[in-house]
Protein backbone atom coordinates (compact mmCIF):
# COMPACT_ATOMS: atom_id res chain seq x y z
CA UNK A 1 0.00 0.00 0.00
CA UNK A 2 2.67 2.43 0.72
CA UNK A 3 4.62 2.03 -2.40
CA UNK A 4 1.09 2.63 -4.36
CA UNK A 5 0.42 5.86 -2.22
CA UNK A 6 4.37 7.08 -2.87
CA UNK A 7 3.87 6.06 -6.97
CA UNK A 8 0.62 8.24 -6.52
CA UNK A 9 1.71 11.27 -4.61
CA UNK A 10 4.86 11.24 -6.63
CA UNK A 11 2.36 10.96 -10.22
CA UNK A 12 0.45 13.44 -8.40
CA UNK A 13 -3.01 11.47 -9.45
CA UNK A 14 -4.02 13.13 -5.98
CA UNK A 15 -4.48 16.65 -6.39
CA UNK A 16 -5.19 18.18 -3.20
CA UNK A 17 -2.97 18.04 -0.18
CA UNK A 18 -5.17 17.77 2.24
CA UNK A 19 -5.77 14.57 0.30
CA UNK A 20 -2.33 13.37 0.25
CA UNK A 21 -1.89 14.19 3.71
CA UNK A 22 -4.64 11.56 5.25
CA UNK A 23 -3.77 9.27 2.15
CA UNK A 24 0.25 9.40 3.37
CA UNK A 25 -0.73 8.71 6.63
CA UNK A 26 -3.17 6.11 6.69
CA UNK A 27 -1.03 3.78 4.50
CA UNK A 28 2.01 4.74 7.19
CA UNK A 29 -0.46 3.45 9.57
CA UNK A 30 -0.37 -0.12 7.10
CA UNK A 31 2.71 -0.66 8.97
CA UNK A 32 1.00 -1.24 12.05
CA UNK A 33 -1.01 -4.94 10.51
CA UNK A 34 2.86 -6.45 9.68
CA UNK A 35 4.50 -8.41 11.81
CA UNK A 36 8.56 -7.58 12.39
CA UNK A 37 11.16 -9.34 14.56
CA UNK A 38 11.51 -6.54 17.02
CA UNK A 39 10.46 -3.35 17.64
CA UNK A 40 13.78 -1.44 16.36
CA UNK A 41 12.68 -3.19 12.99
CA UNK A 42 9.13 -1.53 13.47
CA UNK A 43 10.65 1.64 14.42
CA UNK A 44 13.37 1.93 11.58
CA UNK A 45 10.57 0.60 9.20
CA UNK A 46 8.06 3.62 10.30
CA UNK A 47 10.75 6.01 9.72
CA UNK A 48 12.02 4.69 6.57
CA UNK A 49 8.66 4.55 4.70
CA UNK A 50 7.79 7.50 6.19
CA UNK A 51 10.94 9.59 4.53
CA UNK A 52 9.65 7.95 1.44
CA UNK A 53 6.30 9.23 1.53
CA UNK A 54 7.54 12.53 2.20
CA UNK A 55 10.12 12.60 -0.74
CA UNK A 56 7.65 11.56 -2.69
CA UNK A 57 6.41 15.21 -3.01
CA UNK A 58 9.16 18.03 -0.78
CA UNK A 59 6.48 20.74 -1.43
CA UNK A 60 3.62 19.35 0.33
CA UNK A 61 3.23 21.17 4.01
CA UNK A 62 0.75 19.35 5.19
CA UNK A 63 2.42 15.93 4.17
CA UNK A 64 5.67 17.29 5.55
CA UNK A 65 4.20 18.09 8.52
CA UNK A 66 1.81 15.31 9.70
CA UNK A 67 4.73 12.78 8.40
CA UNK A 68 7.06 14.25 11.12
CA UNK A 69 4.21 14.33 13.55
CA UNK A 70 3.86 10.44 13.14
CA UNK A 71 7.43 9.83 13.49
CA UNK A 72 8.26 12.18 16.17
CA UNK A 73 5.50 10.38 18.40
CA UNK A 74 7.27 7.63 18.29
CA UNK A 75 10.31 9.05 19.91
CA UNK A 76 9.76 7.69 23.60
CA UNK A 77 10.47 4.02 25.16
CA UNK A 78 7.98 1.32 24.36
CA UNK A 79 7.56 -1.24 26.38
CA UNK A 80 6.81 -4.11 22.87
CA UNK A 81 6.00 -3.33 19.44
CA UNK A 82 2.13 -3.70 20.36
CA UNK A 83 2.37 -0.73 22.64
CA UNK A 84 4.43 1.40 19.54
CA UNK A 85 2.04 0.11 17.41
CA UNK A 86 -0.74 1.52 19.33
CA UNK A 87 0.81 5.21 19.41
CA UNK A 88 0.88 4.90 16.04
CA UNK A 89 -2.43 4.49 15.56
CA UNK A 90 -3.39 6.63 18.03
CA UNK A 91 -1.60 9.29 16.42
CA UNK A 92 -2.65 9.00 12.66
CA UNK A 93 -6.21 8.72 14.30
CA UNK A 94 -5.76 12.30 15.48
CA UNK A 95 -3.42 13.82 12.26
CA UNK A 96 -6.11 12.38 10.06
CA UNK A 97 -8.96 13.91 12.30
CA UNK A 98 -7.29 17.29 12.29
CA UNK A 99 -6.58 17.30 9.18
CA UNK A 100 -10.76 16.70 8.21
CA UNK A 101 -11.78 18.91 10.52
CA UNK A 102 -9.64 22.06 9.50
CA UNK A 103 -10.65 21.28 5.53
CA UNK A 104 -14.43 21.10 6.42
CA UNK A 105 -13.79 24.37 8.94
CA UNK A 106 -12.03 26.60 6.20
CA UNK A 107 -14.50 24.97 3.17
CA UNK A 108 -17.56 26.54 5.79
CA UNK A 109 -15.79 29.99 6.21
CA UNK A 110 -15.28 30.13 2.28
CA UNK A 111 -18.95 29.41 1.76
CA UNK A 112 -19.66 32.10 3.80
CA UNK A 113 -17.59 34.59 1.41
CA UNK A 114 -19.79 33.36 -1.51
CA UNK A 115 -23.10 35.76 -2.17
CA UNK A 116 -25.72 34.72 -4.16
CA UNK A 117 -25.75 35.83 -7.29
CA UNK A 118 -21.75 36.10 -6.82
CA UNK A 119 -19.82 35.46 -10.39
CA UNK A 120 -16.73 33.65 -9.61
CA UNK A 121 -12.98 32.11 -10.89
CA UNK A 122 -10.87 29.26 -9.98
CA UNK A 123 -8.05 27.52 -10.96
CA UNK A 124 -6.93 23.83 -10.73
CA UNK A 125 -8.48 21.79 -8.80
CA UNK A 126 -8.81 22.35 -4.56
CA UNK A 127 -10.97 19.96 -2.99
CA UNK A 128 -11.60 22.48 -0.11
CA UNK A 129 -12.90 25.28 -2.89
CA UNK A 130 -14.93 22.75 -4.45
CA UNK A 131 -16.61 21.97 -0.95
CA UNK A 132 -17.29 25.42 -0.64
CA UNK A 133 -18.86 26.47 -3.47
CA UNK A 134 -21.06 23.27 -2.73
CA UNK A 135 -21.80 24.43 0.50
CA UNK A 136 -22.89 27.74 -0.72
CA UNK A 137 -24.77 26.43 -3.38
CA UNK A 138 -26.73 24.29 -0.79
CA UNK A 139 -27.39 26.99 0.97
CA UNK A 140 -29.13 28.72 -1.77
CA UNK A 141 -26.26 30.77 -3.41
CA UNK A 142 -26.75 31.23 -7.31
CA UNK A 143 -23.51 31.05 -8.61
CA UNK A 144 -21.48 31.44 -11.70
CA UNK A 145 -17.77 29.92 -11.59
CA UNK A 146 -15.43 30.31 -14.40
CA UNK A 147 -12.88 27.21 -13.92
CA UNK A 148 -9.26 27.70 -15.86
CA UNK A 149 -8.32 24.47 -17.56
CA UNK A 150 -5.14 24.30 -15.37
CA UNK A 151 -2.64 23.27 -17.89
CA UNK A 152 -0.66 21.33 -18.93
CA UNK A 153 -2.27 18.70 -16.59
CA UNK A 154 -5.92 20.18 -16.90
CA UNK A 155 -6.83 19.43 -13.34
CA UNK A 156 -9.30 22.43 -13.75
CA UNK A 157 -11.65 19.63 -16.57
CA UNK A 158 -11.85 17.68 -13.39
CA UNK A 159 -12.97 20.58 -11.23
CA UNK A 160 -15.58 21.47 -13.74
CA UNK A 161 -17.00 18.14 -13.90
CA UNK A 162 -17.70 18.42 -10.17
CA UNK A 163 -18.99 21.77 -9.88
CA UNK A 164 -21.67 21.08 -13.07
CA UNK A 165 -23.02 18.37 -10.95
CA UNK A 166 -24.16 20.75 -8.21
CA UNK A 167 -27.51 22.23 -8.12
CA UNK A 168 -27.55 26.14 -8.36
CA UNK A 169 -23.74 26.44 -10.10
CA UNK A 170 -23.55 27.46 -13.51
CA UNK A 171 -19.97 26.28 -14.59
CA UNK A 172 -17.82 27.61 -18.01
CA UNK A 173 -14.41 26.22 -18.21
CA UNK A 174 -11.71 28.50 -19.91
CA UNK A 175 -8.11 27.93 -21.24
CA UNK A 176 -5.95 29.56 -18.81
CA UNK A 177 -4.94 32.46 -20.72
CA UNK A 178 -8.49 33.35 -21.00
CA UNK A 179 -8.21 34.78 -17.33
CA UNK A 180 -8.11 38.34 -18.62
CA UNK A 181 -10.63 38.15 -20.45
CA UNK A 182 -13.65 37.03 -18.17
CA UNK A 183 -11.97 38.66 -14.54
CA UNK A 184 -13.70 41.95 -15.48
CA UNK A 185 -17.14 39.79 -15.54
CA UNK A 186 -16.09 38.16 -11.69
CA UNK A 187 -16.72 39.48 -8.05
CA UNK A 188 -14.06 37.13 -6.49
CA UNK A 189 -11.34 34.71 -7.53
CA UNK A 190 -11.43 31.51 -4.98
CA UNK A 191 -8.21 29.81 -5.55
CA UNK A 192 -7.12 26.82 -3.23
CA UNK A 193 -3.33 26.69 -1.54
CA UNK A 194 -0.70 24.58 -1.50
CA UNK A 195 0.99 26.64 1.35
CA UNK A 196 2.10 30.38 2.61
CA UNK A 197 5.41 30.44 3.90
CA UNK A 198 5.97 34.07 4.85
CA UNK A 199 4.81 36.38 2.47
CA UNK A 200 4.19 34.23 -0.17
CA UNK A 201 1.55 32.42 -1.76
CA UNK A 202 2.51 28.31 -3.43
CA UNK A 203 -0.14 27.14 -5.46
CA UNK A 204 0.25 25.53 -8.60
CA UNK A 205 1.27 27.25 -11.97
CA UNK A 206 -1.01 29.68 -13.57
CA UNK A 207 -1.60 31.33 -9.75
CA UNK A 208 0.34 34.40 -9.83
CA UNK A 209 -0.57 35.39 -13.51
CA UNK A 210 -4.34 34.95 -12.26
CA UNK A 211 -3.84 36.97 -9.26
CA UNK A 212 -1.56 40.28 -10.98
CA UNK A 213 -4.14 39.91 -13.55
CA UNK A 214 -6.54 40.44 -10.99
CA UNK A 215 -5.39 43.44 -9.21
CA UNK A 216 -5.79 44.90 -13.29
CA UNK A 217 -9.20 44.35 -13.17
CA UNK A 218 -9.88 45.15 -9.17
CA UNK A 219 -10.84 41.38 -8.53
CA UNK A 220 -10.68 40.71 -5.21
CA UNK A 221 -8.56 37.31 -4.68
CA UNK A 222 -9.02 34.79 -1.74
CA UNK A 223 -7.12 31.80 -1.14
CA UNK A 224 -8.69 29.12 1.19
CA UNK A 225 -7.04 26.17 2.93
CA UNK A 226 -6.18 24.61 6.55
CA UNK A 227 -4.22 26.76 8.88
CA UNK A 228 -2.10 24.33 9.14
CA UNK A 229 -0.42 25.71 5.66
CA UNK A 230 0.65 28.93 6.84
CA UNK A 231 4.47 28.24 7.89
CA UNK A 232 6.15 31.32 9.70
CA UNK A 233 9.71 29.11 9.27
CA UNK A 234 10.92 25.23 9.46
CA UNK A 235 10.30 24.68 5.92
CA UNK A 236 11.79 25.33 2.90
CA UNK A 237 9.69 25.06 -0.15
CA UNK A 238 10.97 23.07 -2.84
CA UNK A 239 9.17 23.50 -6.71
CA UNK A 240 8.86 20.68 -9.01
CA UNK A 241 9.95 20.27 -12.48
CA UNK A 242 7.42 17.69 -13.95
CA UNK A 243 8.21 15.53 -17.16
CA UNK A 244 7.95 17.54 -20.87
CA UNK A 245 5.52 14.80 -21.97
CA UNK A 246 3.11 16.30 -20.43
CA UNK A 247 3.24 19.47 -22.62
CA UNK A 248 4.21 18.22 -25.75
CA UNK A 249 4.06 14.31 -26.56
CA UNK A 250 6.68 14.63 -29.24
CA UNK A 251 10.54 15.33 -28.84
CA UNK A 252 11.42 18.46 -28.44
CA UNK A 253 14.11 19.03 -31.22
CA UNK A 254 16.46 22.06 -30.75
CA UNK A 255 14.38 23.26 -27.53
CA UNK A 256 13.99 23.24 -24.03
CA UNK A 257 10.56 22.32 -22.62
CA UNK A 258 9.82 24.09 -18.90
CA UNK A 259 7.19 22.33 -17.19
CA UNK A 260 7.25 24.29 -12.94
CA UNK A 261 4.70 22.66 -11.26
CA UNK A 262 3.95 25.49 -8.79
CA UNK A 263 4.09 29.82 -8.83
CA UNK A 264 5.23 31.72 -5.89
CA UNK A 265 2.91 34.06 -5.20
CA UNK A 266 3.37 37.63 -3.05
CA UNK A 267 0.71 37.91 -0.57
CA UNK A 268 0.39 41.57 -1.70
CA UNK A 269 -1.76 40.56 -4.51
CA UNK A 270 -3.68 38.45 -2.23
CA UNK A 271 -6.84 40.38 -0.48
CA UNK A 272 -7.78 37.57 2.18
CA UNK A 273 -7.18 33.74 3.34
CA UNK A 274 -9.53 31.78 4.81
CA UNK A 275 -8.51 28.97 6.92
CA UNK A 276 -10.37 27.12 9.26
CA UNK A 277 -10.12 29.77 11.81
CA UNK A 278 -11.53 31.96 9.95
CA UNK A 279 -10.86 34.99 6.99
CA UNK A 280 -7.82 37.49 7.75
Amino acid sequence: MIDETVEEIREMQTHSSSVVAVKAARALESLTEREFRSLDDYLRDVERNSTALRQANPSHASLQNTQREIVAALDEEFPDIEAAKARTRETIRGVVERVEMAKRRAAEYGAMALDDGMTVLTHDYSSTVLEAIELAGREGAELTVYVTEARPRYLGRKSARTLAAIDRVETHLIVDSACGHFLPECDRVLMGMDCIVGETLYNRIGSLPIAATAAETDTPVTVVGSGAKIIDDGFVFENEFRSSSEVMREPAEGFWIENPTYDATPLSLVDSVITDEGMR
